[in-house]
């Protein structure tokens, strides 16, 4: 069986739970079956990344070509760093795009749906966000939904930091089954809330 790689990308002010927690999902998954093999990277090589509550956290390598590739939030009010300063910045989105453009299914968690409406990949499409940046996102890509997973297809996002686990737990039901996105649910003890849209 081929085993599917996920990435999940992290930049300076990323929010912990929004990167941590999916990454624990899909680790879960693999030890219950999943063909499924996780990292946490950067753009370019570094020893360590801070996140938005000081959570310093050493990445696993860059970004390569992940069959899944999930993009955190954080930090959109703050100016200077996360997800604002990451699409300001535009090397992150354009990344993200690429990725799409490779074949890539990119998922966002939280405010981490900015970057892809920055890179273009919401156009037309329903998304979710935190509610900090609903309006941004209505600017940016027109279709907010207030739901806690929202599934295009290719591009998944999902609303603020803790329905990350969800889009995670969706993600591993989605590409491995039921069982194992049952199997890590329960382990994590971690009641799923919503339904997905889409």
């Amino acid at each position: 069986m081929v085993e599917t790689t996920a990435e999940i990308v992290l930049f300076d002010g990323f929010d912990e739970l929004d990167a941590i927690g999916p990454y624990e999902v899909f680790e879960n998954a693999a030890q219950f079956g999943a063909s499924l093999e996780t990292f946490l990277v950067t753009l370019e090589e570094t020893d360590l990344v801070t996140a938005s509550h000081d959570l310093r956290v050493e990445p696993q390598g860059t970004l390569g070509e992940p069959d899944i590739l999930l993009v955190p939030g954080g930090g959109w009010t703050t100016p200077t760093e996360g997800a604002r300063a990451a699409v300001e910045d535009g090397v992150l989105p354009d990344a993200v795009d690429n990725c799409y453009t490779e074949g890539a299914t990119v998922a966002s968690v939280c405010t981490g749906a900015m970057i892809l409406a920055e890179a273009g990949l919401l156009e037309g499409r329903p998304a979710a966000t935190h509610p900090v940046a609903v309006d941004d996102l209505e600017a940016h890509a027109g279709r907010v939904v207030d739901e806690r997973v929202v599934d295009d297809g290719d591009v998944l996002s999902a609303g603020g930091v803790t329905s990350g686990i969800d889009l995670a737990l969706w993600l591993v039901e989605r590409e491995f089954g039921a069982d194992i996105a049952t199997e890590v649910a329960d382990l994590m003890v971690h009641e799923r809330r919503g339904e997905v849209f889409g």
